[in-house]
């Protein structure tokens, strides 16, 4: 069993997303040891990238302070390297294709193995053209996350059956960004993806509250949140740590046992 896989054992994984660099690279890495305290499963680390197609306002304009803040995919890695040995959950990379093409495949992956991370998750890769990428990923210990969206439909299987690590269920269309209803038939594509794997299931994308979080998790392996939490690291900045370990906690506690805690 790989280690993404290791981080559903136990129970629903809650799967927080940060922006590395921003506020700064030395708080990245105490914020994310502070995800882990709280109850984090896994950890997402987006790489600041000049056009994340992908994301609301809120993760772009992380995106922005970092690199503004002269953050590198480097320094990124490098980062990583020295935080790896105070956390034991999983790390994960979310990019785009544009950085690890222009890094260089075999360098790039290296580098990950190097690091310690464990997968990467690349929104702009389709499931097709995944292969340019995937036998250098998986010889450097690299597992290549699959998104599945709500445009997905006859495809579901599809991308499930080669599906790595776990699947990221993206749960609304359109960009990161906090929601205040879900409307996708979630159970549905579920239920798709249980009928030719068991590998688990996280939703993204607009799960901000912790009733969100309890009903997610009825129905799936995982949740993810990232704009909430890069909208308290925006708004917080270096001191951001203690808020994001009460609102871990809180989401935690929702999708363990369904209790609904009001403040943070």
């Amino acid at each position: 069993m790989s280690k993404i896989r290791e981080a559903f054992k136990n129970g629903k994984a809650f799967i927080p997303f940060l922006t590395a660099g921003d506020p700064s690279l030395d708080k990245t890495a105490e914020f994310i040891q502070e995800l882990e305290r709280a109850g984090a499963d896994l950890i997402e680390i987006g790489i600041p990238f000049s056009d994340p197609i992908a994301e609301g306002p809120v993760i772009q304009e992380a995106d922005l302070r970092a690199l503004a803040g002269g953050t590198t995919t480097d320094k990124v890695f490098d980062m990583v390297r020295d935080v790896r040995d105070k956390v034991k959950i999983p790390l994960v990379f979310m990019t785009y294709l544009n950085p690890v093409f222009h890094y260089g495949y075999e360098k790039f992956f290296a580098r990950c193995r190097e690091c310690g991370l464990d997968g990467i998750i690349i929104p702009d890769l389709p499931f097709e053209e995944r292969e340019e990428l995937l036998e250098t990923a998986n010889r450097n210990g690299i597992e290549v996350i699959s998104l599945i969206a709500p445009t997905s439909k006859e495809r579901i299987r599809m991308i499930a059956r080669e599906a790595q690590g776990f699947i990221y269920l993206v749960s609304s269309m359109g960009v990161t960004g906090m929601r205040n209803e879900i409307c996708t038939d979630l159970e549905g594509m579920i239920r798709e993806i249980r009928v030719v794997t068991d590998t688990p299931v996280a939703v993204g994308f607009g799960i901000h509250t912790p009733e969100q979080a309890r009903d997610i998790a009825a129905m799936a392996d995982g949740v993810i949140v990232g704009s909430a939490i890069v909208r308290m690291i925006g708004q917080y900045k270096g001191h951001a740590g203690k808020d994001i370990y009460a609102y871990t906690g809180m989401m935690k506690a929702a999708m363990e046992d369904g209790s609904l805690l009001l403040s943070t």
